[in-house]
């Protein structure tokens, strides 16, 4: 590009070109590259090693390098990246080797790291940590990175640091933080305020109710229409109850756009048996869609019956793909089941009679599981590796997407469920908030405390 730009003359973008580009290492030559100025720096200037300071990790496949290219296109930084352990990647990556010749040092570094960071937040990496030598510790920190511990590494002193990845602590808020403050003494029935449903105080009718995000509507009627049916069957399932019709509220621009939401939300009546029973449609007006359920349970079950000691399982239906347009944040499973298998998911929860349950939706498995804790009066540990995920979604992605059907259980037998597969995977604690347990036994925080603000149901 600077050689087309000298060419026409323009000495003025030429001399704005950035010193330096960061991107991820495509070629046997840049990596090695890379390898060179690391024996440069690491074997002869520092004599941390003899020989070479290469390691299992060089030779993971699964290992990425993003180096620093000057404006002649040399390599003149670089660090390494990837999971942290051999086997199943459980959004556990460590950071390491970041290494800058000695004539560019400066700026490098740190436009290294932040790579570093943003390339593990985005593939799905939830705890993202690195050894650093003690001098570097400042830079870190300056960084936005937090000391976890002194290691020692090529019988040199290290400080462990960690990157703090605030994706489910953010979706969280994102989605449910001001639910308190709104709702306090507007809605609730004692022991299940918070809940997906509420049951009808002096009957055994429990209704549930959700809208669809506006831009969904817009962007995809059809599966707007069918995932309309899909959470509030699933809000009713969460507490037991079985479903017997639906009301739609229908507001779309034209007869076309409307019947297209319809069309979604037709096959998924057919196809979980559940009845329309009546609703509104209005023309001429922006998308908006929501959808009331009406369900039966002599006994509900609230999301908030847990205590400490429980264990935590998650049932979850892994069959499917991400829907096209949603990659990483909504998963499909239900569109492609048969009534007989939508059903038996829909009774799990009720022939098991756990303690407490909610369906995983908005908030995503973490934050669901903290809203859980909260109206139980308590916190929640969950197990990374336990956790039942597909093979096509990273940690990340499952643990904050909307998952189609999955159901967060405490205190209770496995889930009759049909196709859907179940796993323990935590349990409730003394406390607040949610901690994730790593296959090291570490212990990260992924929520502070309370993610509604409503309390206890």
């Amino acid at each position: 590009m600077m050689d087309v730009l000298a060419v026409l003359g323009d000495s003025t973008s030429v001399a704005r070109q950035p010193d330096f580009r960061v991107e991820q290492a495509q070629d046997t030559a840049a990596i090695e590259a890379y390898r060179a100025l690391r024996a440069e720096v690491f074997v002869r200037e520092q004599g941390l090693f003899t020989g070479h300071d290469l390691d299992f990790r060089d030779e993971d496949p699964r290992t990425v390098v993003l180096v620093a290219r000057d404006r002649e296109g040399t390599v003149v930084g670089g660090v390494r990246l990837g999971p942290a352990e051999e086997g199943p990647d459980v959004g556990w990556w460590v950071g390491g080797r970041l290494v800058v010749a000695p004539a560019s040092r400066g700026r490098i570094g740190a436009a290294l790291v932040r790579a570093a960071c943003a390339y593990a937040e985005n593939a799905g990496v939830l705890r993202f940590e690195a050894t650093v030598q003690v001098p570097n510790e400042i830079l870190f920190t300056r960084l936005g990175w937090e000391r976890v511990r002194p290691v020692t590494v090529a019988g040199a002193p290290h400080v462990l640091m960690r990157w703090p990845v605030g994706r489910a602590a953010a979706l969280a808020k994102a989605t449910k933080s001001d639910l308190g403050s709104l709702l306090t003494g507007l809605t609730g029935v004692p022991g299940f305020v918070g809940d997906d449903g509420v049951p009808v105080p002096g009957s055994d009718l429990v209704a549930a109710c959700d809208a669809i995000v506006p831009s969904m509507v817009e962007r995809d009627p059809d599966w707007a229409g069918w995932c309309s049916v899909l959470v509030n069957v699933n809000d009713l399932a969460a507490m037991g109850a079985g479903p017997v019709g639906l009301l739609d509220a229908l507001g779309a621009r034209d007869r076309s756009f409307a019947a297209r939401v319809l069309a979604g939300l037709r096959r998924a009546s057919r196809a979980y048996g559940v009845p329309v029973l009546g609703g509104h449609t209005q023309l001429g007006v922006p998308a908006a869609l929501s959808v009331t359920a009406l369900g039966r349970a002599a006994r509900p079950i609230p999301g908030g019956g847990g205590k400490p000691g429980q264990r935590v399982r998650l049932t979850a239906d892994l069959a499917g793909r991400w829907r096209p347009g949603y990659a990483g944040r909504q998963w499909d499973s239900t569109t492609t089941r048969r009534t007989p298998e939508l059903r038996a998911m829909l009774a799990s929860v009720a022939a098991a009679r756990p303690a407490a349950a909610k369906d995983v939706s908005m908030a995503g498995i973490v934050g669901t599981l903290g809203m859980v804790a909260e109206a139980s009066g308590c916190g929640a540990v969950l197990d990374v590796a336990a956790v039942p995920r597909p093979d096509g979604a990273t940690v990340g992605d499952w643990f904050t997407c909307f998952p189609g059907f999955a159901m967060l259980t405490a205190g209770g037998p496995a889930l009759p469920a049909g196709p859907a597969v179940g796993a323990e995977c935590g349990e409730l604690v003394a406390g607040r908030g949610v901690v994730l347990r790593w296959p090291d036994g570490e212990l990260t925080r992924a929520i502070e405390s309370g993610v509604t603000g409503l309390g206890l149901a």
